[in-house]
């Protein structure tokens, strides 16, 4: 009875141990958990995404605007940039003449000038004997032909410095189909400025050029832009990129070289007009310097005329150079009469120099606005006029600084500023030097009576 009574004991014991463990199953309801995702606004979500997304653009445009301003600036602190170097010709030296008082010579001069004596003499005698051998010889066929092939192979050479410069212009005709107008011109290569080849062409045929090509020697063909244009002359400069240029072109080009049309011996010597002397580009002609006491009246400008007896066409272009190859002249027959049109006619290169200057360096030009000539020696030397030297105004534009300021004709410029005038080559170097805006006082005579005026100089 004892044992069985211990083992009812020990059963009703486990129970009372289960009941004791922690299960969730038995807390009560408020104290039971339970975790739930939050649900996703895909509304909220969009618009943030939409947002995010258009600041991300904004940003990268502000940045990118950003950059291609500051960048050019930056680059041009850390590594400037050169620009284009300035065309400067050399200035001409002329030869004055010989004063009477500079004729008295003293003892000393008198043994030189018997010594020059002598020695002229002796020349005479080698000249003399140079005669008589020159008779002797007798000239064929071949001779006559190897001296016109010097004169092509000189051809040849220099006209690597000419080139064909094309104006290209758009149009439509009354069945609105397209067509290109394409007016050319003979040009020619003046500089380099290290950042292009500029080139000197006759601009008349090229107004309202929708596109300019330029063809070299060589026939490659570039862009060209227009750099200025001189109002006076119609002549130009255009800029063709050395970038655009290959390195086969760069070595079959040249650069012309500029001479003298100042020259008291350029009457009656040879020259060779390059370009389009015909019409046609490429065409040569052959022929003698006719005359050059001619100027051209133009504006602030005095340009000396250059006539030949080469038979061209009306709308020649091109240069005429000396058979040492130098230009010296600048084809353009506008100005030649009516009784020898056909005749090539040209701009004296050295009065076009200081233009070309300006041109080519792209400066604006100072503008007066008169028609000027040097006071003729038989004026000043005669005491009953009583008129100084300097710059005679023959003529007064219209509209001009010169008639704004109270110029007139019949003036004589004596002075400008400090500078004594005494030609009109003077006043013009003064014009060409100065800019436009600049306030120069004048000094002139008028009647006897000397006055100044105030002149604010316009731009062409």
């Amino acid at each position: 009875m004892a044992e069985s009574d211990k083992e009812q004991n020990q059963v009703q014991q486990e129970p009372v141990k289960e009941q004791a463990q922690y299960t969730p199953s038995v807390q009560p309801e408020f104290m039971r958990e339970k975790i739930k995702q939050k649900p996703v606004n895909k509304k909220k979500l969009l618009r943030r995404t939409v947002i995010t997304a258009v600041m991300a653009v904004v940003f990268g445009l502000v940045a990118c605007v950003t950059f291609l301003i500051l960048e050019p600036v930056i680059s041009n602190r850390l590594y400037p940039e050169e620009g284009p170097k300035e065309i400067e010709f050399p200035e001409e030296t002329v030869t004055e003449e010989m004063k009477p008082e500079d004729m008295l010579v003293n003892e000393e001069d008198m043994e030189d000038a018997i010594e020059a004596v002598e020695t002229e003499l002796v020349d005479e005698q080698i000249e003399e004997q140079l005669e008589e051998i020159l008779s002797q010889v007798e000239f064929h066929l071949e001779d006559y032909q190897a001296l016109y092939d010097e004169m092509r192979t000189l051809t040849a050479d220099k006209g690597r410095a000419i080139v064909t410069v094309a104006g290209v212009t758009s149009d439509v005709d009354w069945f609105n189909n397209i067509y290109e107008n394409v007016a050319s011109a003979s040009g020619v290569i003046v500089a380099n400025n290290d950042k292009s080849m500029l080139i000197l062409v006759s601009a008349g045929n090229l107004n309202g050029a929708d596109s300019i090509e330029v063809t070299f020697c060589d026939q490659t063909q570039a862009e060209a832009e227009l750099v200025q244009k001189d109002a006076n002359t119609g002549l130009a400069i255009l800029s063709v990129p050395l970038s655009s240029i290959g390195e086969k072109t760069m070595e079959e080009i040249a650069i012309a070289e500029l001479g003298s049309s100042n020259s008291s011996n350029l009457l009656g010597t040879p020259v060779i007009a390059l370009g389009s002397p015909l019409g046609t580009s490429g065409s040569v002609s052959y022929g003698m310097v006719t005359s050059t006491g001619t100027i051209i009246d133009l504006p602030d400008a005095a340009y000396k005329r250059i006539t030949t007896d080469i038979y061209g066409s009306r709308n020649a272009t091109g240069v005429l150079i000396n058979l040492k190859g130098m230009v010296i002249g600048i084809i353009d027959n506008v100005n030649t009469g009516n009784d020898m049109s056909n005749l090539l006619t040209a701009y004296g290169v050295t009065e076009l120099k200081r233009t070309i200057e300006q041109m080519s360096n792209d400066k604006e030009r100072a503008y007066l606005g008169v028609h000027g000539a040097d006071v003729p020696k038989e004026a000043i030397e005669d005491t009953q006029i009583d008129t100084p030297a300097g710059t005679y105004i023959r003529e007064i534009e219209i509209d001009s600084p010169a008639m704004e300021a109270g110029i007139q004709s019949g003036d004589v410029v004596t002075k400008v500023g400090n500078a004594e005038i005494t030609t009109y080559n003077e006043l013009l170097g003064i014009l060409q030097s100065a800019q436009p805006g600049d306030v120069l006082t004048v000094t002139l005579t008028r009647q006897g009576h000397e006055m100044s005026v105030d002149v604010t100089l316009g731009s062409w």
